[in-house]
């Protein structure tokens, strides 16, 4: 199986089309999806139909319903266990193997705010490790198991109560245990000096025995995770609420409380942690100003103020979250059968915020890893939260790949398993559709497709490159074998052959060793849209016609989606925006193509290929004077009466 997606989506104008953008990098698009909910669970929140945003390929349905569903484990078995803190249960879900609604075992009950599971074999016995509020313990477990039995506790005295009770766990390389211990306040010093210490992880021996500190100044650090075969930490971690504004400066706000600093201050963290690191919390707070990565901290004004306590002796954290994401699970997909392209990277649950101005979180993101640091961020799943209404149906905790290749997603507001999965479809980059026109460009992901990495040398694509070739069989029965610009071992792009008939069609790519793959593809006449962030602008000078360049996006930093410069619309100097996208070359006229911008028709200028490169086009338009002030506005594409998806542009 693979999946077919529009390749060239960038946050660069379309001109910058080259090698480096063939990547296998994960797509930056995303596609409103309908939750597919089996008939049984049909109630309840699921009643009505509910949608999400995915990535071009992917489908999600509702696995399971369960009330306050948690953290997740998968079991030797593929059995799926679930956690319920509120509950105080474990729930064992087992998949029916025709695809229904699984089954569901009571798998412990009775426990003191269970939430951390985790499988681990030693010498011949395999346990399941619980992580309560006060206590770790763990049952021996054997495949098929649905219901616990020989119970040890392995780790005892764990402070209870406070804000944060729950704990966390996880298992390194060499066996041992790791256990997180949060905070029992916003922010307080008296944490700093328990014993056990909280804000803080310990190390144990599997059998509970050796405990000491590991690491510290970690306010609530949720999901742990080891980079498979390593012992190399990564946790996600929730910051303090209510910070008063650290800085003595000009603007007299030192000490106050403002919604407009706590909004984004400080920010939750994801970071790798070694052994003796100290991360700031309750002294240092880490300051986003100038961007998430290796971020500076600030002396914490409510017990730092006078900066006793040093901060350049804290160890920074590699990556931070919007501030109020509320990161809970963390999962290292290196190892797994998930989508190839989001393999060397991470999965986090944003469980969402009760104490910004603006909501955020509510959402499952996945970030790259390279050389033991988090990366760029991508969104994975979206939608729980209603970006106009700030409505919230349901908010993401964890994700887990399965041993199918899928990952779930638990859920503890609208109780619920999700389950994501990768599918062969066709999807445009730049309109979100799943059409593909004639001629259009389209990346085909999977594993095994090539034995060595191949780009085509000019823009002249062979049919043939690095022992691959592609072809279209369209809806008429026709084969085209289709121009190749890229080929790797998870990844092909090709370019839809022209004349290709309308309706389903199927692309087959024949790898080395005589490897076929088969996927269905919809082609479609004209499939408009155009590409978020790709466009450029000039300004008309009259009456010398001098042009000077306007900027339309800021893309630095690696900003996805870039943000929209806002471009002075004057009386007497026109300014001409190109935007780039598909499905418009092969036009008779004009009149076919039409451009809104804010509500308002901007005059066309031109509309066909855009230079040379095949497949991508370019439209040309005025801006209209009367959309001067407008500030945000939606720039939407029509070609034969179909309207493209709407990108923004800012005018002032």
């Amino acid at each position: 199986m693979f999946r077919f997606t529009s390749f060239l989506r960038t946050g660069l104008p379309a001109i910058a089309f080259g090698v480096g953008l063939l990547t296998a990098d994960p797509p930056s698009a995303m596609v409103r999806s309908q939750v597919q909910v089996p008939g049984a669970l049909h109630s309840g929140v699921f009643g009505q139909d509910r949608f999400l945003n995915l990535p071009p390929g992917f489908q999600i349905s509702l696995f399971a319903k369960l009330s306050g569903a948690r953290f997740l484990a998968i079991a030797p078995n593929g059995d799926v266990l679930v956690s319920q803190p509120g509950s105080g249960r474990i729930t064992l879900l087992r998949p029916d193997p025709v695809g229904g609604v699984p089954a569901q075992f009571a798998f412990a009950t009775g426990l003191n705010n269970a939430q951390g599971i985790v499988f681990q074999t030693i010498g011949s016995t395999t346990y399941l490790y619980v992580s309560e509020a006060h206590q770790v313990s763990r049952y021996v477990y054997l495949p098929g198991d649905t219901k616990a039995h020989d119970r040890q506790v392995v780790v005892t005295g764990l402070p209870d109560g406070g804000n944060h009770p729950l704990k966390n766990i996880a298992f390194d390389s060499d066996g041992k245990l790791y256990v997180a211990i949060a905070s029992s306040c916003n922010v307080c010093t008296s944490d700093t000096t328990s014993s056990p210490q909280r804000a803080a992880i310990y190390v144990y021996n599997g059998d509970g025995s050796g405990a000491r500190l590991f690491a510290q100044g970690l306010r609530n650090a949720e999901g742990l995770a080891f980079l498979p075969g390593t012992r190399q930490l990564f946790v996600v971690m929730n910051n303090r609420d209510d910070l008063p504004y650290p800085v003595k400066d000009a603007s007299g706000n030192y000490g106050k409380l403002m919604a407009s600093y706590v909004d984004n201050h400080p920010p939750d963290l994801f970071t790798s942690v070694r052994d003796g690191g100290n991360y700031g919390w309750p002294f240092c707070n880490s300051n986003p100003d100038n961007g998430l990565d290796r971020m500076p901290f600030d002396p914490d004004y409510d017990v730092n103020r006078d900066s006793h306590v040093n901060c350049g002796g804290m160890d920074l954290p590699d990556k931070g979250i919007q501030a109020h994401s509320a990161p809970l699970g963390l999962s290292l997909l290196q190892g797994t059968t998930f989508a190839t392209p989001y393999r060397n990277g991470a999965v986090l649950g944003l469980h969402g915020s009760w104490d910004r101005s603006t909501p955020t979180g509510y959402k499952v993101t996945w970030y790259s890893l390279s050389g033991g640091r988090p990366g760029a961020a991508t969104d994975l799943v979206t939608g729980w939260l209603d970006d106009v209404s700030h409505s919230v149906w349901g908010r993401p905790v964890t994700a887990v790949a399965d041993a199918a290749g899928s990952l779930l997603i638990s859920d503890d507001s609208a109780g619920a398993v999700y389950r994501l999965t990768y599918a062969p479809t066709a999807v445009s980059a730049a309109s979100n559709y799943a059409l593909l026109a004639p001629e259009s460009l389209a990346s085909i992901y999977g594993d095994g497709l090539a034995g060595q990495t191949v780009s085509a040398d000019s823009a002249q694509w062979p049919t043939s490159l690095g022992g691959v070739s592609v072809t279209v069989q369209d809806s008429q029965g026709t084969s085209r074998p289709a121009p190749l610009a890229y080929v790797s071992s998870n990844q092909v792009n090709v370019q839809i052959p022209a004349g290709t008939a309308t309706g389903s069609a199927t692309l087959t790519v024949q790898g080395p060793g005589s490897i076929v793959k088969q996927g269905v593809v919809t082609i479609a006449a004209a499939a408009p849209g155009l590409f978020e962030n790709a466009a450029t602008g000039v300004r008309v000078v009259i009456p010398s016609n001098i042009q000077t360049p306007v900027s339309v996006y800021d893309c630095s930093n690696g900003a996805v989606p870039c943000v929209p410069i806002p471009i002075a619309l004057g009386i007497d100097t026109p300014v001409y925006l190109s935007l780039f996208g598909t499905g418009i070359r092969g036009l008779s006229s004009l009149s076919k193509v039409q451009m809104t911008i804010g509500g308002i028709t901007a005059p066309v200028a031109y509309a066909g290929p855009q230079g040379t490169w095949p497949g991508l086009d370019q439209v040309n338009v005025a801006l209209p004077v009367s959309l001067r002030g407008a500030g945000l506005v939606d720039a939407v594409l029509t070609v034969d009466g179909r309207s493209s998806n709407a990108v923004q542009i800012a005018i002032q």
